[in-house]
């Protein structure tokens, strides 16, 4: 019998309809590997906040060095966070990326429901981890304690507090140790901790500044920023009042030149790249610790660029050099710094 053009076109199309499954952005042919993606979803949205800008270049220069494209799916709360991780799953792709303990809860539970599908936490990780999921974390309580070495031995007044969004297990990594860090190299200092709290604890730079001045106010001279995007209030605050100032995470000393004695600096862009290369080269599951012996933590006096790094700590070699006297007996293990994670 022969056929006419319109079923011939129709066969075609049943064909064509059948022998593929998914379709995914710059979908293959069937048969053909599927292309390589890389999602990276953060808890907050990323345009005020440098640690989840660091990630977002981590998470893309991983992509872009392993052949992947890549899509970053912006939360703005909890229900936000479980929503795009859902449409996250439904995409299938390479690795879906989390950032900060805000995953905790639903990498306990989603990563066990999808064994296909690899999943990366960065800064944290889910109790009792599925085999797919890879967490990296970090030492961030030993670089907190570099710069509580220098503002112990920077401090006039004998007076230093700390700007922080919430009071949690995890957020006294930055208090603890800083306080330890000074008292460390001068006894008498006290330190005093400060909440950002309210509605949104990550991203509030007016109720940061004001807790910075009210510790300003309590004759602080020095005030360690650790309130993610609202860690300009405290610069401004800081400036204000003609005190010092500590940024995290990046190098924020250019964010008020002259102020900013130094940064408790994480690499998270390069351990996150690792581990996304390490997925998808089948190398999946556990958990990575990056501190100042693997180079994922440190403070600018450390590095290379200080002179040009417009961190203050740059003007006081002697400071510089006890930093680095203390980096040096933390990692041959002669010096411990109690993790508050730990207990």
């Amino acid at each position: 019998m022969r056929t006419t053009p319109t079923l011939a076109l129709l066969a075609v199309l049943l064909l064509t309809l059948t022998g593929c499954g998914g379709t995914t952005t710059g979908g293959t042919s069937a048969g053909a590997p599927a292309a390589k993606s890389v999602i990276l979803i953060t808890p907050n949205p990323a345009s005020t906040n440098s640690f989840l800008q660091l990630s977002v270049k981590g998470a893309q220069a991983a992509a872009k060095e392993i052949g992947a494209s890549f899509k970053l799916y912006e939360s703005k709360d909890p229900a936000g966070i479980a929503q795009n991780v859902d449409a996250a799953v439904r995409a299938k792709p390479t690795v879906i990326v989390g950032v900060s303990f805000s995953f905790d809860d639903v990498f306990a539970t989603v990563p066990r429901q999808h064994p296909g599908q690899q999943f990366l936490q960065i800064d944290s990780c889910a109790k009792d981890p599925a085999p797919n999921l890879t967490c990296v974390s970090f030492k961030e309580h030993e670089a907190a304690y570099l710069a509580g070495v220098e503002a112990g031995l920077l401090s006039e007044s004998g007076k230093i507090g700390i700007v922080l969004p919430i009071d949690s297990p995890f957020i006294h990594r930055w208090i603890d140790p800083f306080f330890t860090g000074a008292k460390a190299v001068n006894p008498k200092v006290t330190g005093t901790p400060l909440y950002v709290g309210g509605n949104t604890p990550f991203s509030d730079p007016a109720r940061a500044k004001a807790q910075a001045q009210a510790l300003a106010g309590q004759g602080a001279d020095i005030i360690a920023a650790a309130a993610s995007g609202g860690n300009q209030g405290v610069f401004e605050a800081a400036a204000e009042a003609h005190v010092k100032s500590f940024g995290v995470d990046v190098n924020q000393c250019p964010q008020s030149p002259g102020n900013v004695i130094d940064n408790v600096l994480k690499h998270v862009d390069v351990a996150e790249a690792a581990a996304i290369k390490d997925i998808a080269a089948g190398k999946t599951g556990g958990v990575k610790v990056y501190g100042l012996a693997e180079g994922g933590v440190g403070v600018n006096a450390l590095g290379d660029d200080l002179a040009s790094s417009q961190c203050t700590v740059a003007a006081s070699p002697q400071v510089v050099a006890k930093v680095k006297q203390a980096r040096d007996d933390i990692v041959s293990g002669k010096l411990v710094v109690a993790d508050p994670l730990a207990g």
